[in-house]
């Protein structure tokens, strides 16, 4: 018998038939002799729509109380598939963060993992009974409702594989695995049999949305076995798990880009040390996220820092710096938001010289300009107009060999 945690995400239980369809396949889980543990998301758009009312409500929407509100979503999306599973004769029980023993620290609507207390868990299975928990909450070190933030749901259930010893942990979404390109850009992409930790944080960290970053971060850490598969087909989707045979290793496995970042550039800055800390301290004391960090040669004792950020961060991210022209000595500050990225991952990459090289003289074909480039152990980066980068991915896949069968 193994012992599975199963997540479902929102689009998975998205309505009565959904919900009454997940239920259905937990119970043929059971049925073939393996233990499942549940993890759910709040149903299809609900998260949205109480984010929606809770801004039209209130201006200043207090952490605590916006947790509280968020976490009722999964609340009810675990009673209704416990009492879809009751009526399939499964006996469930739910159980919110908390009664899971998910332990995180104080910082609402972006909570961590602190530690995890299954016991109620562990009782619930040996007593025959299927868990099924709400994602994306906790409880904290003071007792209050906690929320992880977008993707906790991920996160929930890669925390319940290390904690409770899982066989495995399975990610049900609404597509059926990890793919060579986005399927809306490049049709012919295939999808990865396997892909390992490293590739797929690079993925996520190139644009790739699912699975979610810190679950990732968290499987790595602990050696938990993800497989990200389709709610719709129930199909075998695809194994992130630890590198392979470094033979087997394809030079790129993906194209992944992403159009929700802005650049900044903040010209004439003095090259002095400090200057640099002083604007990315003032950044991150905002929680500003930062890509990918360019500074050019200096000149006449100037130069010009250009950076990448969220969309959404966009407006905090200029107001910091127009608050430190004047402190910094810089002369002008310009945002561009019709940017993209474009980045090829690729274990492979490691070994093969050449592949920097390959990518450049396909965009150069393509007559597209690279406006900044980052590069890590198996990614390659570039930063192109927006209006370019559909394009860029669609040629990148074919020249380095991605379409076709299936990877394994």
């Amino acid at each position: 018998m193994a012992l599975l945690v199963q997540k479902f995400g929102g689009s998975s239980v998205a309505d009565a038939d959904r919900m009454r369809n997940v239920a259905d396949y937990i119970a043929r889980v059971r049925r073939r002799g393996d233990q499942p543990v549940v993890v759910v998301s709040a149903m299809g758009h609900e998260t949205d729509d109480l984010l929606d009312v809770a801004a039209k409500v209130s201006r200043t929407m207090p952490g605590r109380e916006m947790d509280m509100l968020i976490t009722a979503g999964e609340r009810k999306a675990m009673a209704l598939l416990c009492m879809a599973l009751h009526d399939l004769g499964v006996p469930a029980d739910s159980f919110t963060g908390s009664q899971a023993g998910i332990l995180t620290n104080g910082e609402h609507t972006k909570a961590k993992i602190v530690e995890m207390r299954p016991d109620r868990l562990t009782k619930t299975i040996a007593a025959g009974r299927v868990p099924v928990v709400g994602g994306a909450q906790g409880v904290s070190l003071e007792k209050e409702v906690t929320f992880l933030g977008r993707g906790g749901s991920d996160t929930t259930a890669v925390a319940l594989a290390k904690a409770l010893q899982a066989d495995a942990c399975e990610l049900y979404t609404d597509v059926p695995g990890v793919f060579s390109a986005d399927p809306r850009v490049v049709p012919s992409a295939r999808r990865l049999a396997r892909v390992s930790y490293e590739e797929m944080l690079e993925m996520n960290a190139a644009g790739c949305p699912k699975p979610a970053m810190r679950s990732v971060e968290f499987a790595r850490t602990h050696r938990v076995r993800l497989h990200v598969r389709s709610s719709f087909t129930w199909q075998p989707g695809t194994w992130v798990q630890e590198e392979g045979d470094p033979m087997e290793q394809p030079i790129v496995s993906a194209v992944v880009s992403d159009q929700s970042q802005a650049k900044l550039t903040v010209a004439g800055v003095p090259d002095h040390p400090g200057v640099a800390a002083r604007l990315f301290r003032a950044l991150a004391d905002k929680l500003i996220n930062l890509d990918m960090i360019e500074q050019n040669v200096s000149l006449h004792g100037t130069t010009d820092i250009s950076f990448t950020v969220p969309h959404d961060d966009l407006a905090a991210a200029k107001e910091v710096v127009s608050s430190l022209e004047a402190e910094i000595g810089a002369t002008g500050l310009y945002a561009d938001p019709d940017i993209a990225t474009v980045s090829i991952v690729g274990a492979g990459m490691k070994t093969h010289p050449g592949v920097s090289a390959t990518m450049f003289e396909v965009l150069a074909a393509e007559g597209i300009n690279i406006e900044m480039i980052s590069t890590s152990a198996i990614r390659l980066t570039c930063v192109v107009r927006a209006s370019a980068a559909d394009r860029a991915v669609v040629a990148l896949h074919k020249t380095f060999g991605l379409e076709g069968e299936e990877v394994h």
